[in-house]
């Protein structure tokens, strides 16, 4: 009684008033079109496995109208006075501040995260950033001193399907800043906010072609990486697909920035509060079902504290809340798609068979869509292969350490290096950490806050180049 008395109700986000189109064709010169290629594909609901609406497989032909309508519309873009420009950023974040709960419902049908994380962190994020952007769009001459600043040209764009909007916003807004004009290419199995943002676009009036949003699987990002009209790539994913498209742009001239993936190390010291450590490393592993490049995959706590945290840590995961993303109770929700759930399942069973020892908070999930329990892993050396490759899911491997030197000599030794987070009430610790993990972004006494301020990126096989705030705009033009 007691047990069923402390579960939550159910308290759905009501779809009532989400309007789907049965079919999305590629947003081209301010218009959507039917692919030449006469392909579609199916974007579905990783909770039950619903049909949302079919999306347009484009081809390379399909590429080169959309960048042959970037370029055209580059010209009249890049000679609007720089105001102007600001404007239609501001009038895209203020139509995405109004039509925010319908983005966050279909963020959240589409890509499966909870629609807590999607109404509170992502969509006020994606206008949060073009609000930014518009700020900066006629003060590049005070970014820039005595240096002239031009746009770089048409952008090639290609974004994750763990942040789909969000990582739109932080590729759009600073090129379109800076005078650039894009083709965007979501991934295949979370289009949807993407095209519906198409449909912002017009609302906004913004100048046909200046944003062209085409949809795919590989082929369509090979064709636009490829395309010799586009003179910056702009990519965040795997490392593999990073570690291509440089191969595949070397000798082009084409600028290039790449947020690739990370498996970053959450490090508790000691004298850290306890509690709210526990607080963060749920934060840092489980916020997105783990699909997030940043995430704090690598917990390292010191060994005098270890046992009591691992209590602590199991006891609140133990309370995690796994199933329906629209569910406001929800805190992991359903894995992004079905080959994304059998890679995870994969290397769970690989980090078994290496004799880890794991710890599942959730005996079931829901047997319908796809759904993980959060999993932890302990026992584990640096050479484990849940150690030192990236899972991309709700999977934590748990080591120890007794002093600061092997807990840093731990977290750097990983090919990766996006981001850390170091818990303790020193600040010298804090600073010795900082100066020595080789990551791109380091948090103190929390992790994955996230501002259009402050520059993200990483070092090491996790990438190259900067986005968000002032270095953000970098990869975007050309200094004189």
């Amino acid at each position: 009684m007691a047990e069923t008395f402390l579960k939550y109700a159910a308290a759905p986000e009501s779809t009532r008033q989400i309007r789907l189109r049965d079919q999305y064709g590629l947003f081209i010169d301010g218009t959507f079109r039917k692919p030449e290629s006469g392909q579609w594909m199916d974007s579905l609901n990783p909770a039950n496995e619903s049909l949302l609406a079919k999306v347009a497989v484009a081809s390379e032909q399909d590429v080169h109208r959309a960048v042959q309508a970037a370029g055209k519309a580059q010209k009249k873009w890049q000679k609007m006075p720089a105001r102007e420009r600001g404007k239609v950023l501001y009038r895209l974040a203020r139509l995405i501040q109004e039509r925010s709960r319908e983005l966050s419902v279909i963020e959240s049908m589409d890509g499966g995260k909870p629609i807590r994380e999607s109404r509170d962190v992502d969509i006020p994020l994606v206008a949060a950033w073009f609000f930014y952007y518009a700020g900066w769009a006629d003060k590049l001459q005070y970014a820039f001193p005595g240096r002239e600043t031009t746009p770089v040209g048409v952008c090639g764009q290609i974004i994750p399907w763990n942040f789909p909007l969000l990582m739109l916003a932080w590729k759009i807004a600073p090129a379109l800043a800076a005078g650039n004009t894009v083709v965007l290419k979501p991934a295949e199995t979370t289009s949807l906010t993407a095209l519906v943002f198409a449909d912002i676009c017009r609302d906004a009036d913004v100048p046909p072609g200046v944003i062209n949003i085409i949809t795919g699987a590989a082929a369509t990002g090979q064709a636009l990486v490829h395309h010799p009209e586009i003179k910056k790539i702009a990519f965040t994913g795997s490392t593999a697909v990073g570690k291509w498209i440089q191969k595949a742009i070397a000798g082009t001239g084409k600028k290039y920035s790449l947020e690739l993936g990370g498996k970053g190390a959450n490090i508790i010291f000691e004298d850290a509060p306890l509690d709210q450590a526990v607080e963060g490393v749920i934060n840092a592993i489980f916020f997105n079902q783990g699909h997030v490049c940043c995430a704090g995959a690598r917990l390292l706590v010191q060994e005098s504290v270890s046992e009591s945290f691992l209590r602590k840590l199991k006891h609140r995961m133990s309370h995690l809340i796994v199933g329906d993303p629209l569910d406001k109770n929800t805190d992991i929700g359903a894995i992004n798609s079905a080959s994304q759930l059998q890679r995870i399942k994969e290397y769970i069973n690989i980090g078994l068979a290496e004799g880890a020892q794991m710890y599942q908070s959730h005996e079931t999930v829901p047997s319908k869509g796809y759904f993980c329990s959060p999993t932890l892993f302990t026992d584990v050396s640096q050479s484990n292969t849940v150690v030192q490759e990236e899972i991309f899911g709700p999977v934590l491997t748990v080591q120890t350490f007794r002093t600061p030197s092997e807990a840093l000599e731990k977290a750097n030794n990983t090919p990766y290096g996006l981001s850390g987070g170091v818990w303790t009430d020193k600040g010298s610790k804090i600073f010795q950490a900082g100066s020595e993990i080789q990551a791109g972004v380091l948090w103190s006494n929390t992790f994955n806050k996230f501002d259009p301020t402050s520059p993200f990126g990483g070092v090491k096989e996790s990438g190259v180049g900067r986005e968000g705030g002032l270095h953000g705009l970098y990869p975007y033009i050309n200094l004189r």
